[in-house]
């Protein structure tokens, strides 16, 4: 079988049909069954919302807006469709914003692009995305698991025992970042261990550069890229075609132009929009911050679905940092900390390797001192859970451009 499921060679007229018959009732349902929608749809005849014409003028909710909205009606904001106490799991991504897991199967519905990356029932799946706090890890677990796959649960860090672990029980695959799976490879090198089992990999969280593609193949592993949200599940996937991202069955997706919620021409770059068609958390319009643009014509792996040309950035200042979001606010929860701080700036780059690196230019009161510079960098690994260099310069050195986070990353 080549495809996961028939939906996925639907006739596109047919599955426009489907989804939006789908989509009024979730309308309905989310007036009827979360508090927050009731308010944001007050005025809106769920039987009115029948194509993306009249889906576009309904209201957008916004990502960016999660941390004062859960903070100010715990612990979803009211968007919830259930009780809390039935879902099954439930994370904290940073921020924070909290995260559901629904009582269901493969409630992110990772199977399907586990499978276009060439999962299949019996694989064991080496999975390096993490089981604390944030939602990766069980997304992809349970993804693997629907598909009829057995998971090791490895998680992040530990990079020998990692390389212990793929030598010794010799998976199928590997799930995770693209920068972790190089390290690990590395590692392996390192060590002289045979980790050669592994021939395929979902990687996810972070670009996929072509470099680094090719750097996996030369070692025997075709690894496809998926683009998924923690609020979302998956959004898209890339298929054995490598062209383009084709957007999941289980959404309906739109391209607006940043900052509202007009759609943009086909081809135009603007802001990822994504409606849920599960019942339990009903986002609808819901802004990622994420820049793509959509693809024309269909995909030639014969999947009929529109394509988008995957993640290019961000429509806001906050960026994706080795899987993890920064955005502006934590910056100046660091910036607080430290009194002689005036004026700061992150810059974001690729270290030889490509992998992240990010570095907080700061201008200070006085002369700069090294113990200061210690002091932020430790502040900024605090609030943002993530490494980083800092340097310190006199007041009157930044560019006056009103940017905070400034992203420097090339990609093929």
């Amino acid at each position: 079988m080549d495809y996961y499921d028939a939906l996925e060679t639907r006739d596109p007229e047919a599955r426009e049909r489907e989804q939006f018959g789908q989509l009024t009732r979730q309308v309905a349902h989310a007036k009827a069954q979360s508090a927050y929608f009731a308010r944001l749809f007050a005025e809106v005849n769920a039987d009115h919302v029948r194509d993306r014409a009249a889906l576009a003028k309904l209201p957008v909710t916004r990502k960016s807006d999660f941390t004062e909205l859960q903070a100010a009606d715990p612990p979803f904001a009211g968007m919830l469709a259930q009780p809390v106490g039935a879902l099954a799991r439930v994370f904290m991504s940073p921020g924070p914003v909290f995260d559901p897991q629904p009582r269901r199967s493969d409630f992110a519905r990772l199977a399907r692009a586990l499978f276009a990356a060439g999962f299949r029932r019996g694989d064991l799946v080496h999975n390096t995305f993490a089981y604390h706090f944030t939602p990766a890890g069980f997304m992809m677990d349970e993804g693997a698991q629907a598909l009829g796959c057995a998971v090791f649960p490895a998680g992040v860090g530990q990079t020998d025992m990692q390389v212990a672990a793929i030598s010794g029980l010799k998976p199928a695959g590997y799930v995770g970042t693209p920068s972790f799976l190089r390290i690990i490879l590395e590692k392996a090198e390192e060590m002289g261990a045979d980790i050669s089992s592994v021939r395929k990999a979902l990687v996810s969280a972070e670009a996929l550069p072509a470099s680094v593609r090719a750097f996996f193949e030369g070692r025997g592993i075709a690894a496809l890229q998926c683009y998924a949200i923690a609020d979302t599940g998956l959004v898209a996937y890339e298929s054995a075609a490598r062209e383009g991202m084709i957007v999941d069955e289980g959404v309906i997706l739109e391209i607006v132009r940043p900052g509202t919620g007009e759609p943009v021409p086909e081809g135009e770059v603007g802001e990822v929009l994504v409606t849920l068609l599960t019942p339990e958390y009903p986002l609808i319009r819901f802004a990622t911050g994420d820049l793509s643009a959509l693809m024309t014509g269909a995909s030639p792996c014969g999947r009929t679905n529109v394509r988008i040309k995957g993640w290019m950035g961000r429509a806001d200042q906050t960026a994706k940092v080795k899987g993890m979001f920064v955005k502006p606010a934590q910056l100046a929860q660091v910036a607080a900390r430290h009194p002689e701080i005036r004026k700061y700036r992150l810059s974001i780059d690729h270290d030889e390797k490509k992998n992240d690196r990010m570095t907080l230019h700061c201008e200070v009161q006085g002369a700069p001192s090294a113990a200061l510079g210690t002091a932020v960098a430790a502040s900024l690994r605090a609030v943002c859970n993530l490494r980083g260099e800092v340097t310190l310069q006199p007041v009157g050195q930044l560019p006056n451009d009103g940017r905070v986070i400034e992203d420097l990353r090339k990609y093929e």
